[in-house]
């Protein structure tokens, strides 16, 4: 079974974004703040071209990201997890769009069931035909993607200006955090930046299904 899933040091290095915010769970279907201020998206920005890691809120649960084609960001984030590189990642994106270099030889019918699920918290696996990178994809013929409904997501990604690595914002084993405070306590200053904001009301990380075969890999 792939286990391209969201299971991410180093020690002291300061924060360049970084505020504490009261981030409690929300009810079903709720999700807030609109967007983060320009201010924090420019600082958050800052910190993934400078091949840093971001922590933000997603629809249930924080998660971690990264530039998806720096190595060195992506093994700081791995290092972070105690996660091995085999087991692949997620690439999370504000619209289809921003996918469309892994959509393009997907049947219309492929295409549509993507669609109906987008955007929103279902993760699916497409064939990669090695258009992303090695540690991306780990040892698996796909890739897992996702269009998120959470605005803070979409706002990193549209001003990043392409998708993103998205994995929760825990180690290896442990709980994935779902407020701020939990994220803070796993990995304290090792992160580079922070967006304030809270998670959505889904009730678990976004299910995952491979797209050739429709076939539930996460519930």
């Amino acid at each position: 079974m792939p286990a391209q899933t969201g299971d991410t040091g180093e020690q002291g290095k300061p924060h360049r974004f970084l505020e504490r915010s009261p981030c409690v769970g929300v009810p079903d279907g709720l999700i807030v703040p609109a967007q983060p201020s320009q201010l924090r998206l420019a600082a958050a920005l800052t910190a993934l071209e400078d091949e840093g890691v971001v922590a933000c809120p997603t629809e249930a649960v924080w998660g971690l990201s990264c530039d998806p084609d720096s190595e060195r960001a992506v093994s700081r984030l791995l290092a972070l997890k105690n996660r091995p590189v085999d087991k692949g990642l997620i690439l999370v994106a504000a619209s289809e769009s921003q996918l469309a270099f892994l959509l393009a030889d997907l049947t219309p019918e492929q295409r549509a069931a993507l669609s109906a699920g987008w955007p929103g918290p279902n993760t699916w696996l497409v064939p990669h035909h090695n258009r992303v990178q090695p540690w991306i994809h780990g040892r698996f013929p796909t890739v897992a993607v996702r269009v998120s409904a959470h605005p803070v997501v979409r706002a990193l990604c549209e001003a990043f200006g392409g998708p993103l690595v998205s994995t929760s914002a825990n180690p290896a084993g442990a709980q994935p955090p779902r407020a701020a405070f939990q994220v803070l306590r796993y990995f304290g200053g090792s992160l580079d930046g922070m967006l304030p904001g809270e998670v959505g009301g889904a009730s678990g990380p976004s299910q995952i299904r491979d797209l050739a075969t429709g076939a539930l890999i996460r519930a």
